[in-house]
């Protein structure tokens, strides 16, 4: 039997096998292919781990006959290492004559205290190097990656959807001879959080010597035996009237009270239909998130018990009847959308940093005085549009924040 992880064996090595990225794919290629053309000399991928940024780079530069040179951002600690081993990589020869690529993975590794020098060293080695540099990081928008930032157009690489991981988890089931249900592997995919490297690790994992999947295997994660057991309690709480049934619905749930609280929030809507039930139900949450803040600030652990009998009981007894038919409950998508409003967020804050540069303001009144000028005029004048972006240096990203 062969040892080999999946994770090299299914790697990808043409387009087609980079799933749920055709956007970021072709902007990355369209760079890549028109690099002599480009005004900024660096490219920055990113987004979460597994979604494809570095076996994109791969396939991109295979299609295109290209020579990759890899190093970990984390290996290059500082200037005199950067200068080092990249500036000498940049004056080499392509192997056999072929064009070359950089790609520097986990740029964020470099942004610490011992890495002084290093993001400058790096800014004007791009800028003299013939050939590609591709950068990738989880988390561009660090203040200290600013300066790189402001060199580079960005691409973003976004967390895979669950079906686009189970399509992936099933080939390689039927490629491996894996016997797995379509149930199981929809699962395993939900519980990857959009990472298709890790649910092809765990595939691997969980399938073992029998080359098999199923229910039971995946709650070795962990994971899956916690969420059955928060659905279970919402439906005690939701499909009830009898605060005696709702009242012990969660004493047996791994999960704490904020966890909680975002579950009945997201689902709460979907099972109250009736405005003056969910109005009761919602007052009992914001009754118990009092007590919450008394136990934050006082230690007070007593007030534990009024919390379970508020989001229980209180929300139970909220409705004046039970609601008939079947809701499919799932996840909060708050933690998922405060993700995204702090990334637009902090893409602003780096427009009005340039804008605060030029203007000699701060960029607090850049960012609330001056930009909202600008975006009005990126939608009604396109030409001078053109000029403030050459002016302020914008990358494609940047101008399309704006643009919005």
């Amino acid at each position: 039997m062969s040892l080999e992880p999946f994770i090299i064996k299914y790697q990808p090595r043409v387009p087609q096998e980079i799933i749920g990225q055709d956007r970021a794919f072709n902007e990355l290629k369209d760079y890549v292919r028109n690099y002599s053309r480009q005004r900024k000399k660096g490219l920055i991928l990113y987004g979460p781990s597994g979604t494809g940024k570095t076996s994109s780079v791969y396939v991109i530069a295979s299609l295109l006959s290209l020579e990759v040179l890899e190093i970990n951002a984390s290996d290059v600690r500082n200037a005199a290492q950067i200068n080092d081993k990249i500036g000498s990589a940049l004056g080499q020869q392509s192997l056999f004559s072929r064009g070359k690529l950089l790609l520097i993975d986990e740029i964020d590794g470099l942004a610490g205290n011992k890495d002084r020098g290093g993001i400058q060293a790096l800014t004007k080695l791009m800028a003299r190097s013939p050939f590609p540099v591709i950068f990738t990081a989880i988390d561009p928008w660090q203040q200290k990656l600013s300066k790189l930032r402001s060199k580079c157009e960005t691409v973003e690489f976004h967390a895979l959807s669950y079906l686009s991981i189970s399509g992936l988890l099933k080939s390689i089931c039927a490629r491996e001879g894996i016997n797995a249900d379509d149930s199981s592997i929809k699962a395993l995919a939900r519980l990857s959080a959009g990472d298709a490297r890790a649910a092809t690790n765990d595939l691997q994992m969980l399938s073992g010597p029998k080359k098999e999947l199923t229910k039971e295997s995946l709650e070795s994660l962990g994971l899956r035996d916690k969420e059955e057991s928060i659905l279970n309690a919402l439906m005690k709480v939701l499909k009830t009237t009898d605060e005696n049934i709702a009242i012990e619905a969660f004493a047996k749930v791994n999960e704490d009270f904020d966890e909680i609280m975002l579950w009945l929030d997201e689902n709460l809507p979907k099972e109250y239909t009736k405005a003056k039930d969910l109005a009761r139900a919602y007052d009992n949450m914001s009754r118990a998130d009092v007590f919450r803040g008394r136990i934050r600030r006082w230690q007070h652990w007593r007030f534990l018990v009024y919390m379970n009998a508020l989001l229980s009981a209180g929300i139970a007894v909220s409705k004046d009847n039970k609601y008939s038919g079947y809701i499919k409950y799932t996840k909060t998508s708050r933690i998922l959308k405060m993700f995204w409003a702090k990334q637009k967020r902090m893409k602003k804050e780096a427009i009005a940093q340039k804008i605060a540069l030029h203007t000699h303001t701060s960029r607090k009144q850049a960012l609330y005085s001056t930009l909202p000028y600008i975006q009005r005029i990126f939608r009604e004048n396109p030409e001078q549009a053109s000029l403030i972006a050459d002016e302020l240096d914008l990358n494609n990203e940047e101008i399309q924040v704006i643009s919005k």
